[in-house]
């Protein structure tokens, strides 16, 4: 099993902002067959450090998570996140 986590950082940090985002993640669900998990989270602490949006997402291989990182719908809502973000972080690793 594969785990690709990603943190967002948003420019704009309105309520109204983050939820939108979250909204866009979490419409990628069930839409990609590579996709056998994906969770969104809202930072509840808002400190100085934290990011602002957590995206986890789980695949059967890496080819899962490449098919994934190339499918259409993945395409749009990363072109979206890209215009949002002030900064974002990544880590991807395998679960046996």
């Amino acid at each position: 099993m594969i785990t690709h986590i990603v943190l967002f950082k948003l420019k704009d940090k309105s309520p109204e902002n983050i939820e939108k985002a979250r909204d866009v993640l979490s419409s990628m669900k069930v839409k990609i067959p590579q996709l056998r998990h994906l969770e969104v989270g809202t930072d509840v602490l808002r400190s100085e450090r934290s990011y602002d949006i957590a995206l986890v997402t789980k695949f059967d291989s890496l080819e899962g998570l490449t098919a994934y990182q190339s499918h259409p719908i993945h395409v749009e809502v990363a072109k979206f996140m890209i215009s949002i973000r002030e900064s974002s972080i990544t880590v991807d690793y395998e679960s046996k």
